[in-house]
């Protein structure tokens, strides 16, 4: 166990849940104890990079969030990834990064050093500003005599510019035991991407044998520690090293921007804001959950005002490109209410459909309303985690709905759905992940009747390597498609989305690969749909 892991249990044995949750005491000592860098503190010694004997670059790079005149580049040191601590001291280590207009680094823009903290993990975020807006550029680190391979990132368009077109893809669902990382590969070969957007479940907490589960190595064993349920900070930290050495998904972070929120795999599955899963004391939970949002920050291109603080973390947030699309980020585990009977399918009932019920916490949707009410953007689009539309699982009664989705929170839906018309976000695109499918639904005005106004659109991109190898119809695709007359689309099959917005329409194409289980399935379009700006409703492209 880590001293960062020894300090989270310190800290839990000394406070109850309600001084966890609402002391300010609790999250001091909290805070202390998941040992941030902080300015004039003692700060641990400097490791000389040249001593650094071994590639720790192992990881990759990747950058985040684009703005107009920023960008948001990311590295981690780790000569020895799967070990702890990376295979480095606990000191600082100096890291050197370029910015430059072209891939050969000939016409460099921006240079500057940063420091890798071992309290951190000896990862590096680095916030680069006074950029031109619209704009690609290449960046890499160095430290001591080892160079980044280079990544490529993009600027968002200058606030008052209605750019012809905006391209993004969208994932989910990446779990390393269930197969290959093969529609990484293929994102990362797609032209003129805006940024890659991930909605959720980064990595999952279950054990990983040796053998990476469905990936079947024969050239390698894992260490056994990752054959065991992620808990601690160290585990956490551990496990984004696992994925992040797969050279798929390192590719496509080499390549684009990404956006990221997260589901409940990065935690625990399905845990409803301090609620877990499974019967553990809440301060136990949230130090774990405090241990996984740390890890999360580290591990991902985020910028400053995301940091975590004790068990809580902001991960929603506002992005601008231009004035044809305004991203509003959503993070639907955080703030929730528990899930009603029980979670799982249920019939719904009072439980479920209790008014007070929430997916997104009072905050953060006022905070979405406001955002619609002041977006003078073409396309309002949601990156967000769990189903919006509703799904009954038969056609006629007795159906059940999911109560970990919207369908559990159907209140919380409506408010949601009634905001966007109250404040004209009439153009509404929701991008959702977590259930391992590719949909393309209508939202509706009234959901019991067919013919009502459709309202926007949700666009459900399937699962990286969730759920294994999938087909085009899955056992269920008969009873789904009878039931929800406003699904347009289902496929079973894993691969990611890509969507294009522009003045008149926004197009989406799911991209699938015939198989994960094993390395190198190629990549077709499945199907391709377009909605109208001013006329809500999917047809086919």
């Amino acid at each position: 166990m880590t001293s960062d892991d020894t300090l989270f249990r310190a800290a839990a044995r000394h406070l109850g849940r309600r001084g966890f949750l609402t002391g300010t005491g609790a999250a001091a000592a909290l805070a202390f104890a998941v040992g941030l860098p902080a300015a004039g503190a003692a700060q641990a010694a400097e490791l000389d990079a040249r001593k650094i004997t071994e590639d720790p670059f192992t990881l990759g790079v990747a950058s985040g969030d684009p703005l107009p005149d920023a960008a948001l580049l990311w590295t981690r040191l780790a000569p020895r990834p799967y070990e702890p601590g990376g295979g480095l001291p606990a000191a600082r280590v100096a890291v050197r990064w370029e910015l430059a207009h072209d891939e050969r680094f000939t016409r460099v823009v921006r240079r500057g050093l940063a420091t890798a903290h071992p309290e951190l993990n000896h990862t590096v975020h680095v916030e680069v500003p006074h950029l031109e807006p619209g704009r690609a550029y290449h960046y890499r680190f160095r430290a001591g005599g080892w160079t980044s391979p280079p990544g490529r990132t993009r600027t968002a368009p200058h606030p008052g510019a209605r750019p012809a077109s905006l391209r993004v893809a969208a994932v989910s669902c990446q779990a390393y035991h269930d197969g290959y990382f093969t529609a990484y590969r293929h994102l990362a070969d797609e032209p003129d991407l805006a940024a890659v957007v991930h909605l959720g479940d980064y990595l999952y907490e279950y054990a990983v044998d040796a053998t990476g589960g469905a990936r079947a190595y024969t050239d390698r064993r894992l260490p056994a520690h990752f054959a065991r349920e992620t808990v601690t900070l160290e585990d956490y930290r551990l496990r984004y090293a696992l994925y992040k050495t797969d050279p798929d998904l390192r590719a496509a972070h080499a390549a684009h921007p990404f956006v990221v929120t997260w589901d409940d795999h990065e935690t625990e599955n399905n845990y409803a804001g301090d609620r877990p899963e499974n019967d553990v004391p809440p301060e136990e939970f949230l130090l774990r959950r405090a241990a996984a949002y740390r890890a999360y920050w580290e591990n991902q291109p985020l910028r400053r005002p995301q940091r975590p603080s004790g068990p809580g973390m902001r991960l929603h947030r506002r992005l601008r490109f231009g004035r044809l699309a305004q991203f509003d980020v959503l993070d639907t585990r955080q703030y929730r209410s528990d899930q009603a009977y029980g979670d799982g399918w249920r019939v719904p009932g009072p439980e479920s459909e209790d008014p007070s019920r929430t997916m997104l916490g009072a905050e953060q949707e006022r905070w979405l309303l406001d955002g619609w009410r002041t977006s003078d953007a073409l396309w309002n689009v949601v990156p967000q985690q769990v189903v919006l539309a509703r799904r009954r699982n038969v056609p006629g009664p007795g159906y059940k709905l999911s109560m970990d989705a919207w369908d559990g929170y159907p209140a919380a839906r409506r408010r949601f759905l009634d905001g966007a018309r109250t404040a004209g976000a009439d153009n509404l695109v929701v991008l959702t992940g977590d259930v391992h499918v590719g949909y393309a639904l209508d939202l509706k005005a009234d959901f019991d009747d067919p013919s009502s106004r459709t309202v926007g659109t949700e666009l459900v991109a399937t699962s990286i390597t969730s759920g294994r190898d999938g087909t085009a119809r899955p056992a269920n695709w008969g009873d789904l498609t009878a039931a929800n007359p406003h699904l347009r689309f289902y496929d079973g099959r894993r691969g990611y989305l890509r969507v294009t917005f522009d003045e008149r329409l926004a197009r989406a194409d799911f991209r699938t690969v015939s198989a994960v289980t094993t390395p190198g399935a190629p990549v077709t379009t499945a199907a391709s749909f377009v909605t109208e700006a001013g006329a809500p409703g999917l047809r086919p492209a």
